[in-house]
């Protein structure tokens, strides 16, 4: 009779966390799009085009370059020609951040459309596209670029059901083996926990392979949703997960003597499983951040996984429930400050200054994160210093307030992972640090003269301009004078005028230079050639926020 009225408890407490988990992942998805800025995601940010965005080029480029702020992969590349016909483009070198691709045709006059979706190193993809026009501008073609939120919910939700085989699946088999030591209340629920894994992970791959190429659900099926899944770096992620869903249910199911060495094995996973990708992982340094995201995986995993079994233990009021609460309590404390040790050094590699906490999306879920932690944390502490050593003398009343308490920790570590699910599809701050401080450049190319500008940095505020000055046949130019025009008249700003110095290598520079605000600047270069020959060129040039 108690052990029917045990399976009971058992299936109404599974049926529970289901019904929470669900509210919870509906609860953070809400969270999710509040701290979202706009429906644009990157991670490997753009940082220049060759051509560059709204160029007017007097006559059909040879090839296009992207250059990106890390390393890229290309999935899709595709010209749109003015009359609406896709072009893919499949000669491409690869050379470090840049992507060189070869033009397969001469263009015809009008404007066209460079597309790219490409997958950056931390695997996730980046899309996005210029325009730009030969010979007179035309009626662009028209591009899509609509988000699909269905497939963004669906890759949120793997993600979560995955941290749920991950941490409470096989932290929690790690628990009953090492902790529990004989108490089996909670098996059935890290079952559970390990099979919704073992179906997540391979879903999530699917998802990743889906959102990589921009393709519909009705793809999924087909085997390049799942090589180009698998080619990505999110692909060792899910091959090593599933390794160690694997060792988890094994030591559930297997024989005892083999159960703490699979189940150790298998938390060991979970750390390797989330260092094999992921923005942290690919942060560098990669010495620091990648130990660092296997030491907060996989302390996550100890600490989360044994919340339902204790809690169970807990609240059945088995004979081995006090040692299994010992044990935990012996050992949480310096697994917390591993785990929160590696978090702040990722949070600080990652975020790097206090206000991108409150101006990226990043730091936004970060905050959210973090309080949700701070409750966490205080619980525990609660949990840990006024309850435990009651509970262990095996006083009811303590021991099922205990319970409730911890059912309280898994519900906001389930929030936890729906926060973390969304880091997905926001750019952390490092990404944006990397890509602010790169250039802004343009190739302004006339028949009597062409120049190579660079400003950097590309953003609005103080920056430095550099020009290589040639003749239009790429010969070279000795010119007496050079002046840097920049202007805005759309935003009502008086052209920026500056005279250029010569610092001796070839190049003329405009130091001390400010660009009040961002966005699309015309840019004009004055060469006076002769005394009696002065020769002006000029182009447009974004300047990013």
């Amino acid at each position: 009779m108690n052990a029917i009225i045990s399976l009971r408890t058992v299936d109404l407490s599974g049926k529970v966390a289901c019904r929470i988990a669900g509210g919870l992942l509906a609860m953070v998805m809400l969270l999710l799009v509040m701290a979202a800025p706009n429906p644009a995601f990157a991670h490997a940010a753009l940082i220049k085009t060759e051509p560059a965005d709204g160029a007017l080029l007097a006559q059909s480029p040879a090839q296009f370059i992207i250059t990106f702020s890390e390393p890229v992969s290309p999935l899709v590349l595709t010209l749109v020609k003015p009359d609406g016909t896709p072009v893919p483009l499949t000669s491409f070198r690869l050379s470090y951040q840049s992507v060189e691709i070869d033009n397969p045709q001469t263009l015809k006059p009008g404007t066209h459309v460079l597309s790219w979706r490409v997958i950056s190193t931390d695997g996730h993809p980046v899309g996005g596209s210029i325009l730009f026009s030969v010979g007179a501008p035309t009626e662009p073609p028209a591009i899509s670029e609509a988000v699909d939120w269905g497939l963004r919910s669906a890759v949120w939700t793997g993600k979560v059901f995955l941290y749920i085989g991950l941490f409470l699946g096989i932290g929690g088999a790690f628990a009953l083996a090492w902790l529990a030591q004989g108490a089996r209340a909670g098996q059935r629920f890290v079952t559970v926990a390990i099979l919704c894994g073992l179906v997540a992970a391979p879903l999530s791959l699917g998802f990743q392979g889906l959102d990589a190429l921009g393709a519909p659900f009705a793809r999924l099926v087909q085997p390049v949703i799942w090589r180009t899944g698998l080619g990505t770096s999110f692909g060792w992620t899910v091959l090593i997960a599933l390794v160690a869903l694997g060792l988890g249910l094994l030591s559930l199911v297997g024989p005892r003597v083999t159960a703490r060495p699979l189940a150790l094995a298998g938390l060991l996973g979970v750390g390797a499983a989330l260092a094999a990708s992921g923005h942290a992982s690919a942060a560098e340094p990669q010495w620091l951040t990648r130990p660092m995201v296997f030491l907060h995986g996989a302390g996550i995993a100890f600490w989360a996984g044994a919340l339902v079994p204790l809690g169970l233990a807990m609240r059945s009021q088995s004979v081995e429930a006090a040692a299994f609460l010992r044990r935990f309590s012996r050992m949480i404390l310096p697994v917390v400050a591993v785990l929160a040790a590696a978090g702040i050094v990722l949070g600080v590699v990652q975020v790097q200054t206090l206000s991108a906490l409150v101006d990226t999306a990043y730091g936004r879920l970060l905050l959210i994160k973090l309080g949700l932690l701070v409750f966490l944390f205080t619980l525990a502490a609660i949990n840990r210093w006024k309850l435990t050593a009651m509970a262990e003398t095996g006083v009811t009343e303590v021991r099922q307030r205990l319970s409730r308490s911890i059912g309280v920790e898994i519900l906001i570590v389930l929030a936890i992972f729906g926060v973390a699910a969304g880091w997905r599809f926001t750019p952390p701050p490092r990404a944006l640090a990397i890509a602010a401080a790169q250039p802004a450049s343009v190739h302004i190319h006339a028949l009597q003269a062409m120049a190579d500008l660079s400003i950097t940095p590309g953003h609005a505020g103080p920056v430095a301009a550099s020009m290589i000055i040639m003749s239009g046949d790429f010969g070279a130019l000795d010119a007496k004078e050079v002046t840097l025009v920049l202007s805005k008249p759309d935003s009502g700003i008086e052209p920026l005028k500056r005279a250029a110095t010569k610092p001796g290598d070839g190049s003329w520079r405009v130091d001390n230079l400010v660009i009040p605000i961002p966005g699309r600047w015309t840019v004009r270069i004055d060469i006076l050639v002769s005394d009696f020959e002065m020769v002006k060129i000029e182009a447009p040039i974004d300047i990013r926020p």
